[in-house]
């Protein structure tokens, strides 16, 4: 899989951008500023309709436009699929593939697959939960975009939930009227909370063996990285824990929704008191996280700002692969997008990353002079200025 071609129209801070694009690695470069990463935001957008700069939409809409407009020609092996989403910040975005109008944006999900390397990907190590529980969530909606709603719809119950529990505490008491209300909110907190976990447990235990590899090639064995999915509900409800614990295991053979929704349904009977008290939900997948060691260590407050890297690094090429894994054809291949990576990284981690790129079947670099490329990656150069870009006929970054 790889783009062909990235048309804008209204996006950032371009007003119209036609850009061809080539299988192997293509290197935007140009000063801080030019609009390189709104490129390739635009190609992440493409893929994933998420933004790794917002959480909304309205500031990809360039100035003064309406609406914006991110068209993509996909090669998937044997044929061409043209996909295009509009970005409507005041009502629903629309999506068309192949000149084919999709009713909801989202149905076009799937058409490209990315993985994206930002520097903010250090949070990933070093950041708060909600980081990396959103790195798991975005990897479960490349496998199966058919999952991309499971998320919100979680999301809309917990606030419902947790409404109720404030306008309780607001009112003076907890009613049994209350009582019965919530009863009601803790069976749809269940049944929309058991599929985001499944899916997060086994997403966690397909990365985990990944992330091991890939942190060994980029440090050359230096120590042993280990991810777990670590939830809140086991705490509760004595059941469930990581990745590598019993029931997780048997929860990941028999995927049993039932048995899921009566553990989170546990564990919120055994928190209630302590959320009628605080007014919140404590327990369920809003409050978990992926823990990452290294070592005996973990990695959160202990790894180097180098193992740090290494690390963040290994956790996106093993998202690479996990996609590669599910689908090994060329058709379903990720575009890996590398923004300003390099010019954070030494010449060892350089090169070994260099190495770890060899899989993909089309790479897209950006970099503020060429002296942060690799000696000896093969690409083509695309000068970035306000508004245009170039293509060197140099094949050497």
């Amino acid at each position: 899989m790889y783009l062909t071609h990235l048309s804008l129209h209204d996006f950032r801070t371009y007003q119209h951008l036609e850009l061809p694009l080539s299988p192997g690695t293509t290197v935007l470069v140009g000063p801080n500023g030019v609009g390189k990463t709104n490129i390739v935001e635009a190609i992440g957008y493409l893929a994933t309709q998420d933004s790794h700069r917002v959480s909304q939409d309205a500031p990809l809409v360039r100035f003064g436009a309406e609406r914006a407009l991110i068209a993509g020609q996909v090669n998937r092996g044997d044929r061409l699929t043209r996909v295009e989403v509009e970005i409507n910040p005041r009502r629903r975005n629309r999506a068309r593939v192949n000149r084919a109008d999709f009713s909801r944006a989202r149905e076009a999900l799937g058409i490209l697959r990315s993985i994206l390397f930002v520097p903010e990907d250090l949070e990933l190590v070093k950041g708060e939960p909600e980081v990396r529980r959103r790195f798991l969530d975005d990897l479960v909606v490349q496998l199966r975009p058919d999952q991309a709603a499971m998320r919100n719809e979680f999301d809309r119950v917990l606030r419902q939930r947790n409404a109720l529990l404030k306008s309780a505490r607001a009112s003076g008491g907890f009613t049994e009227a209350h009582e019965a209300t919530l009863d009601v909110w803790d069976m749809h907190f269940a049944q929309a909370a058991a599929p985001l976990m499944r899916n997060r447990i086994h997403v966690a235990k397909l990365l985990a063996p990944h992330v091991a590899q890939a942190y060994s090639e980029l440090t050359n064995g230096a120590k042993a990285a280990t991810l777990r999915y670590f939830t809140t509900v086991v705490d509760e409800a004595e059941t469930l824990g990581s990745v590598d614990g019993p029931v997780a295991e048997q929860t990941l053979l028999t995927p049993d929704m039932v048995h899921i929704t009566d553990v989170v349904s546990q564990a919120l009977e055994a928190s209630r008191a302590r959320d009628i008290e605080r007014a919140t939900t404590t327990v369920g997948p809003h409050r978990d996280d992926v823990m990452l060691g290294l070592g005996s260590a973990p990695a959160k407050g202990f790894a180097s700002h180098g193992e740090t890297w290494s690390l963040a690094l290994a956790l996106r090429l093993a998202a690479f692969r996990v996609l590669m894994e599910d689908d090994p054809s060329d058709a379903a291949r990720p575009v890996l997008i590398l923004d300003d990576v390099f010019a954070e990284l030494d010449e060892f981690r350089r090169q070994r990353l260099v190495a770890a790129l060899a899989d993909a079947e089309q790479v897209v670099v950006t970099a503020a002079v060429g002296s942060e490329i690799p000696q000896g990656l093969d690409a083509t150069v695309v000068r970035v200025s306000p508004g245009e870009v170039m293509i060197d006929d140099a094949t050497n970054a």
